[in-house]
């Protein structure tokens, strides 16, 4: 079986050269040593966690959270609630950011409602809330 180059690692996963180095530098993958001919040699699990780490950044995770989610994935003996909990924890920060963005949508479309006198610039609300020093949404 050929060796699995950092190239064809990042290939096989679904992402940059760059992208496996960052992840190694982060330990959220080990650097394998270099071989006789300059070469590392990666294992073949190496595609699998960078994956596990690219879905995980999907759901949200932060390469901090991804490394506890790996330490418990090595971790047999532990319960799946640390994973439950941690998922919990999550979604509550999703649900927050949610909360969020819908106030930020609807602060924007009454300014944006409000710019439909079609005013000169220098009277325009939108710009005009921007550029207040106190402004919180």
């Amino acid at each position: 079986m050929p060796a699995n180059t950092i190239g064809q690692v990042a290939l096989k996963a679904g992402v940059g050269v760059e992208t496996v180095r960052f992840y190694e530098r982060k330990g959220l993958i080990e650097q394998p040593p270099r071989k006789g001919n300059g070469f590392r040699e990666y294992p073949v699990d190496a595609v699998r966690r960078i994956r596990f780490v690219v879905h995980a950044k999907e759901l949200g995770f932060t390469l901090r959270e991804i490394l506890g989610l790996l330490s418990l994935r090595s971790q047999s003996a532990e319960s799946c609630d640390s994973v439950k909990e941690q998922a919990e924890v999550k979604i509550a920060d999703i649900e927050e950011k949610i909360r969020g963005l819908r106030r930020m949508k609807s602060t924007l479309r009454k300014l944006t409602q409000a710019c439909e006198r079609r005013e000169p610039t220098a009277e325009c609300p939108l710009l005009d809330v921007l550029d207040e020093e106190d402004y919180a949404s």
